[in-house]
């Protein structure tokens, strides 16, 4: 049964760069996470019967939010819904699962690097079906409908079990399950030389990744540890926590000090690198050297070859504007073109779909490729 509740408008739900983010009780007023999702589906045209992505960082008010949202797209018309184990998937596995099932779009649950908690941070944003976030046109569609939303729909039925991989039904509506790993785990490997880095590893060199208590912990785990052979215990912070841990987890000198200062030491590992909440952010740190985001982008560009998914050479780099100009010289010398950006992986989107750039980055530790529409830590 599809029930149609009244509701009064909030006047503060005005997404930003990356969705709507407030603090938990903000988000557990009485029907404000609801007003925003149907303000989210009211935007949007010709979802009838599609499928919709659905899945977080597993922050503190995931669980809760994911049980709504799934009822409400059952009484909204979508066909399917695709959530992750747990409600568990990380920002560009969300944005590859998009891609590769050709869904309508997606809601992705998260406040990205900020910290977890009963009163901490929270977020909802929307991506469409190319797998990035949603243009200025939807979201200013989006804030005009929040601020004079009566109603909202949902289906009147039991929570999903979230936590068994399989499929159910609500209210007609399909719900599947999915491992949120496999179809990311599977991608990389599309990507990268899995054998040379096996290899490597295999010849003594050690890493360590820190997945600071948040979702990239059962990725990195599937494919550091499990595929690539790197010893048990070299992903820190493996298991996803509604606090984090404790951790904040921004990868960066502050969050991550203690995964640098062990690559530092000489008894330490030769390579580490840290990841945000949501997966969409990383550090890299190397025996005696700590690579800035602006770099790191410049050397993903200058040695891109090397990777079999980029084999063929790239179309063109872009970077955000407060991103130095180490990539421009990269472009330079390769020939390739060069794209200056605002603030906002939204605006990488279009030179990705138009195939102008295949790299991308930012200059707050995010990087990525043409393989997603998100950033990819």
């Amino acid at each position: 049964m599809i029930k149609t509740v009244s509701t009064t408008p909030y006047q503060d739900q005005k997404p930003g760069t990356s969705g709507l983010r407030k603090k938990v009780p903000v988000f557990a007023q009485e029907n404000y996470a609801e007003n925003f999702i149907q303000a989210i589906f009211d935007s949007l045209e010709g979802f009838a019967g599609k499928t919709l992505v659905i899945g977080g960082d597993g922050r503190y008010y995931n669980r809760e939010v994911i049980q709504k949202a799934i009822k409400m797209a059952a009484a909204s018309g979508f066909g399917k819904v695709m959530v992750g184990q747990g409600g568990i998937l990380s920002t560009p596995a969300a944005s590859n699962i998009i891609r590769k099932y050709h869904a309508f779009g997606g809601l992705i649950l998260s406040a990205s690097h900020n910290p977890g908690g009963p009163n901490e941070d929270f977020g909802i944003k929307y991506n469409t079906g190319n797998g990035g976030p949603a243009p200025e046109k939807i979201t200013d569609a989006i804030y005009a409908r929040t601020k004079v939303i009566d109603t909202y729909k949902i289906a009147d039925a039991a929570d999903i079990d979230l936590d068994d991989v399989g499929t159910f039904k609500i209210s007609g509506m399909e719900v599947q399950v999915i491992d949120p790993v496999a179809d990311y785990a599977e991608l990389m490997e599309q990507l990268f030389d899995f054998v040379a880095i096996r290899a490597l590893l295999a010849s003594g060199v050690r890493i360590a990744i820190d997945s600071m208590g948040a979702v990239t912990g059962p990725y990195a785990v599937e494919i550091f540890e499990n595929r690539l052979g790197a010893p048990e215990g070299s992903v820190r912070n493996a298991i996803p926590l509604p606090d984090f841990g404790g951790h904040h987890p921004d990868p960066n000198l502050v969050h991550a000090k203690e995964l640098y200062d062990d690559v530092m030491s000489k008894s330490g590992p030769h390579f580490g690198a840290a990841s945000d909440g949501d997966g969409d952010r990383n550090m890299v740190v190397g025996k005696g050297m700590f690579v800035t985001p602006s770099d790191s982008l410049a050397i993903i560009a200058a040695n891109a070859t090397l990777a079999p998914g980029y084999a063929k050479g790239i179309a063109g780099i872009a970077r955000s504007m407060p991103t130095s100009a180490a990539a421009d010289r990269v472009a330079e010398k390769l020939g390739i073109g060069m794209y200056e950006t605002p603030t906002g992986w939204k605006f990488f989107g279009n030179l990705l779909d138009a195939g102008k750039a295949t790299v991308c980055g930012e200059e707050s530790f995010g990087t990525g490729s043409d393989h997603v529409r998100e950033k990819d830590g």
